[in-house]
């Protein structure tokens, strides 16, 4: 069970990397301030490690003994969670749900919980709150600095591609760096915490293993990532791009210095919408992308909380009953999750094609 537990830790944390750290450096790359794929990969990998040794403590200990009590989580246990966050993203990705590993982790820990009858109620509202609260916060930060950003364009244009560009494309990287940084310091939690709860590392050395995994994710299987949101995001300029990543990684770092695991991915898309909103007013295609963040928010806990219960109730206490009611309802869920994405591609095929339903 303890090598199962380290092989499941390990594993989630160089796909972590390879997800998620390896988008904070989407901006530099696509904005061409880093040419060279590997070199982002890089600064990447060091930025995550840095921030996973230096300041993932704090978060560590919310996901190991903040949530519940820390004599639950035993090695059975932490290999349920783990597992169980794992299951949760696999299921997500086959019906093509993103998910965010900060909640889903938190989700896995409460189902833990709620099968044991033991939560710490104040410290998940507190936790949930912030869910709620920073990407608002970042939403309307980016909004102000979009507006700023966009009279600066207008006035200063020609001035800050001359002599200034180069001193914007550091600027960048930087932020990319911080962004990182910051991914290093929430997130290796979700791989290491359930192992430092369960006592089979301390948090000095969960966090050199866990930012090490993660790094190692980012800079050998992050390169297609990296590629991807490269593409999306060349439409920002270098302040642009600079104002996102700072917002995403300045909030995330304040979250971690309080032991808050936060969902970077939505934090940076907020930041994104809003400095959109800034410049162009809402359009569809934004208010479409708040939905979706609305339903990642929702679902990425409870996929993983039914499953973290279910699986302490089948492996643990041998209640085949309560699973069984469980297991149904929950495949139902996900089967009308996937039937809704269906019609939805349908109808979007047949609106293409010019016909109508």
């Amino acid at each position: 069970m303890i090598v199962i537990a380290f092989i499941v830790a390990f594993f989630f944390a160089m796909n972590m990397g390879a997800s998620g750290a390896a988008a904070s450096m989407g901006v530099s790359y696509g904005s061409g301030a880093i040419n060279r794929k590997i070199i982002a990969l890089a600064i990447c990998g060091t930025g995550v490690f840095l921030g996973a040794v230096i300041g993932g403590g704090e978060v560590v200990k919310t996901i190991g003994s903040g949530i519940v009590p820390s004599e639950l989580i035993t090695i059975q246990t932490a290999v349920i969670i783990l597992g169980a966050a794992t299951i949760s993203l696999a299921i997500a990705n086959l019906i093509g749900i993103p998910l965010s590993t900060s909640e889903v982790t938190v989700g896995s820990v409460v189902g833990v919980g709620l099968a044991y009858q033991s939560l710490y109620v104040e410290s998940l509202m507190t936790v949930v709150m912030f869910w709620i609260l920073i990407p608002i916060i970042a939403f309307l930060f980016a909004l102000v600095m979009g507006k700023l950003i966009q009279i600066i364009q207008e006035r200063y244009g020609a001035f800050l591609e001359g002599r200034w560009k180069k001193c914007l494309t550091v600027l960048l990287i930087i932020m990319g760096f911080l962004e990182a940084f910051s991914a290093g310091m929430n997130n290796v939690a979700n791989a290491i915490g359930p192992l430092v709860g369960a006592g089979l590392l301390s948090i000095s050395h969960g966090t050199l293993l866990g930012g090490a995994f993660i790094a190692l994710g980012a800079i050998f299987f992050g390169g297609k990532v990296l590629e991807t949101n490269g593409k999306r995001i060349t439409k920002f300029s270098l302040l642009e791009g600079s104002a996102i990543s700072g917002t995403g990684a300045g909030l995330v770092i304040i979250a971690s210095i309080f032991g808050i695991p936060v969902p970077l991915t939505q934090i940076t898309t907020s930041a994104i919408i809003g400095i959109g909103t800034g410049q162009n007013g809402f359009s569809f295609l934004q208010k479409n992308i708040i939905l979706q963040m609305v339903k990642v928010w929702v679902v990425s806990p409870v996929f993983s909380l039914v499953i973290a219960y279910g699986m302490v109730k089948v492996l643990l206490d041998s209640d085949f009953y309560t699973i069984s009611v469980i297991g149904s309802v929950f495949i139902a869920t996900v089967g009308s999750l996937s039937l809704i994405k269906t019609i939805k591609a349908e109808k979007r095929t047949i609106h293409e094609q010019g016909g109508g339903i």
